[in-house]
């Protein structure tokens, strides 16, 4: 089969987010200046830089009390801060609680029933058990093609990491089972990993 994305697909539901897959997922904690919190995942998410480490997620959709985006985009274009919180696959049905539509004075960290700890290296908060935390500061935010999309990017200048998940001084996935995005609603978790050696090393 074959497809241009401009005259559709024919098919029943979208293949596109099922072809990219997996996907790590960002669940994104933000204020806005009057300091209410947002916490939303976003799956188009992932590192782009080691030094300094740099990471980057877009957002797709439009709320009708912000200006055409997301309270995760609208907040971060007021303080120019976020906090990359890393999903385990045991805060799954948290994550999926916060990423209902609520009104942006609403508190995704409530009403999902989620502990917050405070930030250190920017004013926000972050999610407390969460194998590991990156405060960001936004560095840009970019419009793309399309009527509400936009990508985030930040330099991480603070990470929390887990004791639990630390082993023989490695960040061990398999102590926390990341959770990841795969198309239409489904997901799937690491359970285990392989390693390769590149040809040069």
């Amino acid at each position: 089969m074959f497809y241009r994305p401009k005259d559709g697909h024919g098919l029943p539901h979208n293949p596109f987010n099922a072809i990219v897959t997996p996907r790590p997922i960002g669940w994104i904690s933000t204020e806005d200046k009057a300091g209410n919190r947002n916490l939303a995942p976003y799956s188009f998410f992932n590192a782009v830089a080691y030094v300094p480490p740099q990471v980057m997620f877009s957002s797709t959709g439009v709320k009708s009390d912000q200006n055409g985006t997301k309270d995760s985009v609208a907040n971060i274009r007021e303080t120019e801060e976020f906090c990359v919180n890393i999903v385990q696959y045991a805060m799954k049905d948290q994550m999926n609680a916060s990423s209902q539509t609520f009104k942006k004075e609403d508190d995704e960290f409530l009403k999902a029933g989620i502990e917050a700890l405070p930030c250190d290296t920017i004013k926000g908060f972050r999610v407390c058990g969460a194998p590991a935390g990156l405060e960001c500061k936004m560095t840009q935010i970019i419009k793309l093609p399309g009527e509400a999309n936009f990508v985030v990017f930040g330099e991480v200048t603070g990470i929390h990491m887990r004791d639990d998940c630390l082993v023989d001084g490695m960040f061990d996935i398999r102590k926390f089972r990341p959770l990841a995005r795969l198309g239409y609603r489904d997901y799937s978790v690491v359970d285990n990993i392989f390693s390769l050696n590149r040809p040069d090393d």
